[in-house]
């Protein structure tokens, strides 16, 4: 056996930090028996649980029609697809965003048009979704970024003005409301994401709520090979279908998200009590935040990852690179609030499993590490 005593140069080793994650989804017994039960019965497919799972998300959007998918991103794509938008169509998107929600425009044969954001809600500005409006503008694409949602009572005017459809990115914000109304529950059609991550999942998933019957009948019809009856194919359609195993587990979750959302808020409230040297998130007027992240704005922001993850504390960088400016879109335009919040954004742990120590640990390094940045220290 060896000892530090026999390589005095090495030292002492170095105590070893648990490092609270940026994210960490809930799952527990409930959603392993709900599979268990869905692998007992050997129907796997498609079937009862994704019909009760869709009548059960209604809720959450206030009574929409709501149908199930197996990706937040063919969400966004079979909604456009529905509606119509394809060549020659464009389509207004933020370009701070995951790059899904530009892919699923251009998978449609439609062109995406990046407009900037409100830096304060990171969500997609109506004034510059209005000056973008051309002659080919088909619809506007706002994203409920972090949980928070977009500015809808603007868009949704702006949209009707001049007689474009409004699609929503919910994929971050399920719950969120704003002026009373339920996100998902103010265009033609909304996507959600129930990504591992997201503020509740089926594992991997996604869904469309619409008010729409026709457009609901038509994206049943696209997620499932363009037929509604075996065999009778109508139109050409994908395999977009969510699976019974992925609704089991998001029936679980929908019992808990009322909770989950109030304990994101509580953790977030507290983050905002308590950090200093920071720009915290603001919440605009009437809107409700459901946290999908907590993310501020902070000066050397790289090194100030580094540092809090030195101090024990995960983060996440949503996103680094602006849409517009990726090898799959190459543009080059002025969009100086997406392009600062690009250098400035770090989203900390707030999802509900953080335990009052961890919350206390995330607040001690957010600050250590502004303290001794405003020192000049990396």
């Amino acid at each position: 056996m060896t000892s530090a005593a026999a390589h005095p140069e090495s030292g002492p080793a170095a105590p070893q930090v648990d490092v609270i994650p940026a994210a960490r989804p809930l799952l527990g017994m409930a959603e392993r028996q709900a599979v268990d039960d869905v692998l007992a019965s050997g129907l796997l497919a498609q079937g009862a649980k994704v019909a009760a799972f869709e009548e059960a998300f209604a809720d959450v959007v206030d009574g929409r029609r709501c149908i199930a998918v197996n990706s937040g991103t063919s969400a966004l794509h079979l909604a456009l697809l529905a509606a119509g938008i394809g060549p020659g169509d464009e389509v207004i998107v933020p370009s701070f965003t995951f790059a899904a929600t530009a892919n699923a425009v251009a998978l449609t044969g439609a062109t995406p048009v990046f407009v900037d954001i409100d830096l304060d809600t990171f969500c997609m500005s109506p004034a510059a979704a209005r000056a973008a409006i051309g002659p080919a503008t088909a619809a506007i694409m706002p994203v409920h970024l972090y949980g928070h949602p977009a500015d809808l009572p603007s868009l949704l005017a702006l949209a009707e003005r001049y007689g474009l459809a409004l699609f929503e990115d919910a994929a971050q914000a399920h719950a969120a409301r704003i002026d009373g109304r339920a996100v998902g529950a103010w265009g033609l059609a909304a996507a959600f994401s129930f990504y591992p991550t997201k503020n509740m999942t089926t594992g991997e998933g996604g869904l469309v709520s619409t008010p729409d019957g026709d457009l609901e009948r038509r994206v049943r019809l696209l997620r499932n090979q363009g037929q509604e009856r075996r065999y009778e194919n109508e139109i050409v359609g994908l395999n977009n279908r969510m699976t019974e195993i992925a609704a089991a587990i998001g029936l679980v979750q929908l019992r808990s998200l009322a909770e989950w959302t109030a304990q994101r808020q509580a953790n977030a409230a507290a983050l905002n009590q308590h950090l200093r040297g920071v720009q915290t998130p603001i919440t605009a007027p009437g809107a409700v935040h459901v946290f999908h992240q907590y993310t501020i704005r902070v000066a050397n922001r790289d090194a100030f990852a580094m540092r809090l993850a030195e101090l024990g504390v995960g983060s996440g960088i949503y996103y680094p690179i602006p849409v517009h400016r990726l090898p799959a879109f190459g543009r080059v335009l002025d969009l100086p609030a997406t392009e600062q919040a690009a250098r400035e954004v770090l989203s900390l742990p707030v999802y509900p499993g953080l335990t009052p120590d961890e919350l206390g640990r995330v607040i001690d390094a957010v600050n250590t590490a502004a303290e001794q940045s405003a020192a000049g220290h990396s």
